[in-house]
């Protein structure tokens, strides 16, 4: 079975992580829960911007404002997703004794945040000019 299989098997049963290694020191399975409450909470602040753009940016073209908005949806969702797979991870690591898995999420994350806010301030800027 593939490790991402595996992975994604221990998401919906995570009990099923008491298998592999040895148990933790508790403080670091619980950080490990609140660096996964952290994204959560990240993951409804992309939705509700993402929502917010759509209901109170009534006049930007529907397109721009349609686009910025699922931008922030999207990033939401995935940062939803990639928040129990991280949690999963280094879950998983932690009781096998292993390094703590690297990712490029939060880099990526932040690009796409930074991109909106961009593309925003452009959008605040023209239309004061306008």
């Amino acid at each position: 079975m593939s490790e991402f299989v595996r992975s994604l098997r221990l998401w919906f049963a995570p009990r099923r992580i008491r298998d592999e290694g040895e148990t933790p020191d508790y403080r670091f399975s619980l950080a490990n829960e609140r660096t996964f409450l952290a994204w959560i909470r990240t993951a409804l602040a992309l939705i509700g911007g993402g929502f917010a753009v759509d209901q109170f940016l009534p006049d930007l073209r529907w397109a721009v404002r349609v686009g910025l908005a699922l931008a922030l949806l999207a990033a939401g969702v995935l940062c939803a997703l990639r928040a129990v797979n991280h949690w999963i991870r280094c879950e998983r690591a932690m009781r096998r004794g292993e390094d703590l898995p690297v990712s490029r999420f939060p880099t990526v994350l932040s690009l796409a945040v930074a991109v909106v806010a961009i593309a925003m301030v452009v959008l605040v800027v023209v239309g004061r000019a306008g």
